[in-house]
Protein backbone atom coordinates (compact mmCIF):
# COMPACT_ATOMS: atom_id res chain seq x y z
CA UNK A 1 0.00 0.00 0.00
CA UNK A 2 1.44 3.35 -0.61
CA UNK A 3 -0.73 6.89 -0.21
CA UNK A 4 -0.10 9.03 -2.45
CA UNK A 5 -1.58 12.76 -3.70
CA UNK A 6 -2.97 12.94 -7.43
CA UNK A 7 -5.04 14.92 -9.33
CA UNK A 8 -8.60 12.92 -9.59
CA UNK A 9 -10.04 12.34 -12.15
CA UNK A 10 -13.43 13.30 -11.27
CA UNK A 11 -13.13 16.89 -10.13
CA UNK A 12 -10.03 17.87 -11.96
CA UNK A 13 -8.63 19.01 -7.96
CA UNK A 14 -5.49 17.71 -5.78
CA UNK A 15 -6.56 14.81 -4.04
CA UNK A 16 -4.75 11.78 -1.13
CA UNK A 17 -5.28 8.08 -1.79
CA UNK A 18 -4.43 5.14 -1.00
CA UNK A 19 -3.10 2.67 -4.10
CA UNK A 20 -3.24 -0.66 -3.35
CA UNK A 21 -1.56 -1.57 -6.67
CA UNK A 22 -4.78 -1.98 -8.73
CA UNK A 23 -7.00 0.95 -7.72
CA UNK A 24 -6.18 4.45 -6.10
CA UNK A 25 -9.27 5.06 -3.35
CA UNK A 26 -9.45 8.81 -2.38
CA UNK A 27 -9.45 9.47 1.33
CA UNK A 28 -13.06 11.42 1.58
CA UNK A 29 -12.73 14.59 3.96
CA UNK A 30 -8.77 14.65 3.11
CA UNK A 31 -7.37 17.12 0.65
CA UNK A 32 -3.97 17.04 1.37
CA UNK A 33 -0.98 15.42 2.53
CA UNK A 34 -0.32 17.94 5.35
CA UNK A 35 -3.96 17.04 6.89
CA UNK A 36 -3.35 13.44 7.55
CA UNK A 37 0.13 14.46 9.15
CA UNK A 38 -1.35 16.57 11.65
CA UNK A 39 -2.99 12.98 13.02
CA UNK A 40 -0.75 11.07 15.80
CA UNK A 41 0.20 7.91 13.75
CA UNK A 42 -2.10 5.55 15.60
CA UNK A 43 -4.82 7.79 14.44
CA UNK A 44 -3.26 8.18 10.77
CA UNK A 45 -2.67 4.65 10.09
CA UNK A 46 -6.55 3.69 11.13
CA UNK A 47 -7.49 6.61 8.58
CA UNK A 48 -5.94 5.27 5.12
CA UNK A 49 -6.20 1.51 5.87
CA UNK A 50 -10.25 2.39 5.92
CA UNK A 51 -10.03 4.20 2.66
CA UNK A 52 -13.53 5.32 2.01
CA UNK A 53 -13.51 7.37 -1.30
CA UNK A 54 -14.35 7.29 -5.03
CA UNK A 55 -12.19 4.37 -6.81
CA UNK A 56 -10.12 4.93 -10.02
CA UNK A 57 -7.34 2.54 -11.93
CA UNK A 58 -4.16 3.14 -10.50
CA UNK A 59 -2.92 3.55 -14.10
CA UNK A 60 -5.43 6.48 -14.45
CA UNK A 61 -4.25 8.61 -12.03
CA UNK A 62 -1.39 11.66 -12.46
CA UNK A 63 0.72 11.55 -9.12
CA UNK A 64 1.81 14.52 -7.63
CA UNK A 65 4.91 15.10 -4.99
CA UNK A 66 3.40 13.84 -1.84
CA UNK A 67 4.28 16.95 0.14
CA UNK A 68 1.76 19.94 -0.14
CA UNK A 69 0.34 22.96 2.64
CA UNK A 70 3.09 23.76 4.98
CA UNK A 71 5.08 21.12 4.69
CA UNK A 72 8.81 21.37 5.04
CA UNK A 73 11.58 18.95 2.87
CA UNK A 74 14.84 18.77 5.23
CA UNK A 75 18.12 16.74 4.44
CA UNK A 76 20.92 15.02 7.05
CA UNK A 77 24.44 15.17 5.41
CA UNK A 78 27.47 13.01 5.54
CA UNK A 79 25.59 10.29 7.38
CA UNK A 80 27.69 7.80 5.37
CA UNK A 81 30.61 6.69 4.36
CA UNK A 82 30.80 7.37 1.04
CA UNK A 83 29.12 11.17 1.61
CA UNK A 84 31.99 11.94 3.64
CA UNK A 85 34.40 10.82 1.58
CA UNK A 86 33.04 12.47 -1.52
CA UNK A 87 32.37 15.66 0.74
CA UNK A 88 36.11 15.65 1.38
CA UNK A 89 37.42 15.12 -1.75
CA UNK A 90 35.89 18.19 -3.41
CA UNK A 91 36.29 20.49 -0.91
CA UNK A 92 38.99 23.02 -1.20
CA UNK A 93 39.53 24.43 2.47
CA UNK A 94 37.21 22.81 4.94
CA UNK A 95 37.47 18.86 4.54
CA UNK A 96 38.33 18.53 8.02
CA UNK A 97 34.64 20.21 8.67
CA UNK A 98 33.03 16.93 7.11
CA UNK A 99 35.19 14.37 9.35
CA UNK A 100 34.20 16.06 12.28
CA UNK A 101 30.77 15.95 11.51
CA UNK A 102 30.39 12.37 10.41
CA UNK A 103 31.33 11.01 13.90
CA UNK A 104 29.80 14.28 16.04
CA UNK A 105 27.35 13.45 18.32
CA UNK A 106 24.64 16.37 16.80
CA UNK A 107 24.16 15.36 13.12
CA UNK A 108 24.15 17.79 10.27
CA UNK A 109 20.48 19.00 9.08
CA UNK A 110 19.77 21.42 6.77
CA UNK A 111 16.72 23.17 5.18
CA UNK A 112 15.96 21.63 1.57
CA UNK A 113 12.67 23.01 0.05
CA UNK A 114 8.87 24.23 0.79
CA UNK A 115 6.37 22.21 -0.73
CA UNK A 116 5.60 24.36 -3.75
CA UNK A 117 8.92 23.57 -5.11
CA UNK A 118 9.15 20.36 -5.21
CA UNK A 119 9.35 18.08 -8.23
CA UNK A 120 7.10 14.80 -8.47
CA UNK A 121 8.41 12.13 -10.07
CA UNK A 122 8.19 12.22 -14.17
CA UNK A 123 8.92 16.07 -13.50
CA UNK A 124 12.27 17.95 -13.90
CA UNK A 125 15.04 18.72 -11.95
CA UNK A 126 18.00 21.19 -12.18
CA UNK A 127 21.34 21.65 -12.38
CA UNK A 128 22.79 25.33 -11.89
CA UNK A 129 24.18 27.88 -14.56
CA UNK A 130 26.70 28.58 -12.43
CA UNK A 131 28.15 25.31 -11.47
CA UNK A 132 30.60 23.20 -13.54
CA UNK A 133 30.04 19.85 -11.24
CA UNK A 134 25.99 18.72 -10.33
CA UNK A 135 25.35 15.35 -8.74
CA UNK A 136 22.10 13.62 -8.01
CA UNK A 137 22.37 12.24 -4.32
CA UNK A 138 19.37 9.34 -3.65
CA UNK A 139 18.42 9.37 -0.52
CA UNK A 140 15.58 7.04 2.18
CA UNK A 141 13.05 10.13 3.09
CA UNK A 142 11.46 10.04 6.48
CA UNK A 143 7.73 10.74 6.56
CA UNK A 144 6.94 12.81 9.90
CA UNK A 145 4.02 13.81 11.14
CA UNK A 146 3.32 16.81 12.98
CA UNK A 147 4.04 15.19 16.45
CA UNK A 148 7.77 13.77 14.44
CA UNK A 149 6.88 10.45 14.50
CA UNK A 150 8.07 8.23 11.65
CA UNK A 151 4.55 7.61 9.87
CA UNK A 152 6.11 6.32 6.07
CA UNK A 153 8.78 6.52 3.79
CA UNK A 154 9.19 8.05 0.61
CA UNK A 155 12.30 8.69 -2.27
CA UNK A 156 14.05 12.10 -2.14
CA UNK A 157 16.78 13.31 -4.81
CA UNK A 158 18.73 15.96 -3.04
CA UNK A 159 20.08 17.53 -6.55
CA UNK A 160 23.28 19.47 -5.33
CA UNK A 161 26.57 21.46 -6.99
CA UNK A 162 29.72 19.78 -5.87
CA UNK A 163 31.32 22.72 -7.32
CA UNK A 164 29.61 25.29 -5.35
CA UNK A 165 29.61 23.73 -1.83
CA UNK A 166 33.29 22.79 -2.33
CA UNK A 167 34.28 25.91 -2.70
CA UNK A 168 33.18 26.97 0.99
CA UNK A 169 30.92 25.31 3.02
CA UNK A 170 29.02 28.17 4.02
CA UNK A 171 28.06 28.00 0.50
CA UNK A 172 25.41 24.95 1.13
CA UNK A 173 22.36 27.00 1.09
CA UNK A 174 23.56 27.89 -2.91
CA UNK A 175 24.31 24.14 -3.37
CA UNK A 176 21.18 22.78 -2.20
CA UNK A 177 18.61 25.55 -2.16
CA UNK A 178 17.12 26.39 -5.95
CA UNK A 179 13.86 25.65 -8.07
CA UNK A 180 14.61 22.14 -9.12
CA UNK A 181 16.87 21.20 -6.30
CA UNK A 182 14.56 18.60 -4.99
CA UNK A 183 12.48 15.90 -6.29
CA UNK A 184 10.05 14.08 -3.82
CA UNK A 185 8.05 10.95 -4.72
CA UNK A 186 6.53 8.54 -6.18
CA UNK A 187 4.21 7.59 -2.97
CA UNK A 188 4.91 7.46 0.49
CA UNK A 189 4.96 3.88 1.88
CA UNK A 190 3.44 3.77 5.40
CA UNK A 191 6.27 2.74 7.98
CA UNK A 192 4.24 -0.23 9.87
CA UNK A 193 4.63 -2.09 6.19
CA UNK A 194 8.44 -1.98 6.05
CA UNK A 195 9.47 -4.32 8.39
CA UNK A 196 13.25 -3.52 8.48
CA UNK A 197 14.37 0.29 6.96
CA UNK A 198 17.86 -0.55 7.97
CA UNK A 199 17.83 -2.64 5.14
CA UNK A 200 16.92 -1.03 1.87
CA UNK A 201 18.93 -1.14 -1.57
CA UNK A 202 18.97 2.00 -2.80
CA UNK A 203 19.96 2.36 -6.57
CA UNK A 204 20.95 5.47 -9.09
CA UNK A 205 20.52 5.12 -12.91
CA UNK A 206 21.65 8.13 -15.08
CA UNK A 207 20.95 7.96 -18.51
CA UNK A 208 22.30 9.76 -21.07
CA UNK A 209 20.93 9.77 -25.09
CA UNK A 210 19.36 6.30 -24.24
CA UNK A 211 22.58 4.72 -22.57
CA UNK A 212 23.62 3.93 -19.11
CA UNK A 213 26.46 6.11 -17.78
CA UNK A 214 26.38 5.92 -14.18
CA UNK A 215 24.97 3.27 -11.74
CA UNK A 216 25.05 2.11 -8.53
CA UNK A 217 23.82 0.63 -5.45
CA UNK A 218 24.05 0.48 -1.62
CA UNK A 219 21.79 -0.15 1.26
CA UNK A 220 20.65 1.69 4.31
CA UNK A 221 22.32 -0.36 6.29
CA UNK A 222 25.38 1.54 5.78
CA UNK A 223 23.77 4.49 8.06
CA UNK A 224 25.56 6.07 9.90
CA UNK A 225 22.68 7.28 12.36
CA UNK A 226 19.50 5.99 13.81
CA UNK A 227 16.55 7.34 11.83
CA UNK A 228 14.48 8.21 14.99
CA UNK A 229 17.52 10.02 16.18
CA UNK A 230 18.01 12.33 12.73
CA UNK A 231 13.72 13.03 13.09
CA UNK A 232 14.36 14.02 16.93
CA UNK A 233 16.79 16.51 15.95
CA UNK A 234 14.78 18.11 13.40
CA UNK A 235 12.06 18.40 16.28
CA UNK A 236 14.09 19.73 18.95
CA UNK A 237 13.16 23.29 18.21
CA UNK A 238 11.05 23.68 15.53
CA UNK A 239 7.52 22.73 14.77
CA UNK A 240 5.89 21.29 11.49
CA UNK A 241 2.23 22.18 11.42
CA UNK A 242 1.62 19.58 8.58
CA UNK A 243 4.75 17.03 9.26
CA UNK A 244 7.63 16.95 6.98
CA UNK A 245 10.28 15.14 4.92
CA UNK A 246 13.57 14.71 6.34
CA UNK A 247 15.83 12.83 3.46
CA UNK A 248 18.28 10.86 5.85
CA UNK A 249 21.60 11.23 3.51
CA UNK A 250 23.67 9.63 0.29
CA UNK A 251 25.41 6.71 0.11
CA UNK A 252 25.65 7.05 -4.05
CA UNK A 253 28.13 9.81 -5.25
CA UNK A 254 29.43 9.24 -8.87
CA UNK A 255 33.23 9.83 -8.72
CA UNK A 256 35.16 13.25 -9.94
CA UNK A 257 34.65 15.08 -12.31
CA UNK A 258 31.11 13.00 -13.64
CA UNK A 259 28.51 15.55 -13.53
CA UNK A 260 24.93 15.70 -14.90
CA UNK A 261 23.74 17.20 -18.14
CA UNK A 262 20.65 18.85 -19.82
CA UNK A 263 18.29 15.84 -20.83
CA UNK A 264 19.57 12.96 -18.50
CA UNK A 265 17.35 10.99 -16.98
CA UNK A 266 17.71 10.41 -12.75
CA UNK A 267 16.13 6.64 -11.86
CA UNK A 268 16.51 6.36 -8.21
CA UNK A 269 14.80 3.56 -6.28
CA UNK A 270 14.22 2.19 -3.00
CA UNK A 271 13.35 -1.56 -2.03
CA UNK A 272 10.08 -1.53 -0.92
CA UNK A 273 9.49 1.84 -1.29
CA UNK A 274 9.12 3.33 -4.71
CA UNK A 275 11.09 4.62 -7.49
CA UNK A 276 11.62 8.03 -8.61
CA UNK A 277 11.99 9.24 -11.98
CA UNK A 278 13.13 12.59 -13.23
CA UNK A 279 14.66 14.68 -16.36
CA UNK A 280 17.46 16.73 -15.87
CA UNK A 281 17.37 20.81 -17.07
CA UNK A 282 20.13 23.44 -16.91
CA UNK A 283 19.59 26.68 -15.30
CA UNK A 284 16.59 28.72 -13.91
CA UNK A 285 14.81 28.98 -17.62
CA UNK A 286 15.30 25.19 -17.88
CA UNK A 287 12.58 24.59 -14.91
CA UNK A 288 10.87 28.07 -16.38
CA UNK A 289 10.31 26.37 -20.00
Amino acid sequence: MHIVRFVSPLSGADAVGVDDGEHVIELSGVTTVGELLRLPAAELRERVTAPDGARHPSAAVRRLAPVDGLMEVWAAGVTYRRSREARVLESERAADVYELVYDAERPELFFKSVAWKVTGDGGRIAVRADSEIDVPEPELGLVLNAAGEIVGYTVVDDVSSRTIEGVNPLYLPQAKIYLGACAVGPAIRPAWEVADPYALDITLTIARGGATVWDGKSSTSDLHRRLDELAGYLFRADVFPDGAVLATGTSLVPDLPFTLQDGDTVTIGIGEVGTLTTTVVRGLEGMRG
